[in-house]
């Protein structure tokens, strides 16, 4: 099954569900995390999809989609969890997860132009991200496994400039609409356990290709750890972290340019692409 966000309006949005390639069932829930936060969703949407009529869908080629997860109340990062992206930030493997948070705020759309105000070494980071399905509260690895909702695609926009102003990372992480997520939830029982490849391109030029099996720390680990001190709810976002590429640890560096496109793409999930507008301040603060 797949689950997607659609705008309806400017301020509004519905979730959707696809229904074979070229069309979206409209839900009874404002977006996804509000349908999966819902009792039953999986046998409502079944059910949904099972008795609506034709002119209930929409076609997939006029639908714009919205962020997935617009009122995610956690959005966790992992940094530094592939092998080869620690290495090339000259660190070694971890012990625990270096984790930090963004905001709602921070998640755009899959097609979304992301309007960076202020940073001239703006950084792609494609990533597999996780979808949350069910409370966790201290949970061990198989109990956190089994509350996985599905997964979907993101890219973390980083603003190197703002993130090494100081030791914490958050101000280069957090800023308004920078985050593409999407296109769509692909639930959990769509995939095998293999893994997944993730890839990112520029311009259509591939920088970044990494295979999650090479993750210091899975996302069944990741969701029982982060349970240990926050609890985790239907509809958080976890963020798995990025494998190697980034422009910062190119010789020389190579961060994007004002109109650059960004494309992050996982097979059986989907694609975002996304032009990126850089805009200087008059004052930096």
């Amino acid at each position: 099954m797949k689950l997607a966000t659609l705008r309806t309006g400017a301020a509004t949005t519905t979730a959707a569900v696809l229904t074979g390639a070229e069309t979206y069932l409209p839900l009874p829930a404002s977006d996804v995390g509000a349908l999966i936060a819902a009792p039953a969703w999986r046998v409502r949407t079944e059910e949904a999809v099972r008795t609506a009529p034709a002119s209930a869908v929409v076609q997939v080629s006029g639908s714009q989609l919205a962020p997935l997860l617009p009122h995610a109340g956690k959005v966790i990062c992992c940094g530094l969890n592939y092998g080869d992206h620690i290495q090339e930030m000259g660190r070694e493997l971890p012990e625990y997860p270096t984790l930090f948070a963004k905001f709602a705020d921070t998640l755009a759309g899959p097609s979304d132009e992301l309007d960076v105000h202020g940073s001239d070494r703006v950084d792609w980071e494609s990533e597999l991200a996780v979808v949350v399905g069910a409370t966790l509260t201290r949970a061990d690895e198989s109990q956190a496994a089994a509350a996985i909702a599905g997964y979907t695609v993101a890219n973390d926009l980083s603003m190197r400039d703002w993130q090494n102003r100081t030791l914490q990372w958050f101000q280069g992480k957090a800023f308004d609409a920078s985050t593409p997520v999407g296109p769509v939830l692909a639930t959990a029982d769509e995939f095998d356990g293999s893994g997944f490849e993730v890839r990112g391109y520029v311009n259509g030029e591939l920088v970044q290709r990494g295979h999650t099996r090479t993750l210091v720390f899975g996302p069944a680990r990741l969701l029982s750890y982060i349970s240990q001190f926050t609890t985790l709810r239907p509809g958080d976002l976890v963020l798995t972290g990025t494998p190697g590429g980034v422009g910062m640890g190119m010789t020389p560096p190579r961060f994007l340019q004002d109109g650059d496109t960004i494309t992050t793409e996982i097979d059986g999930i989907g694609r975002l692409e996304n032009r990126v507008r850089i805009r200087q301040l008059a004052l930096n603060n």
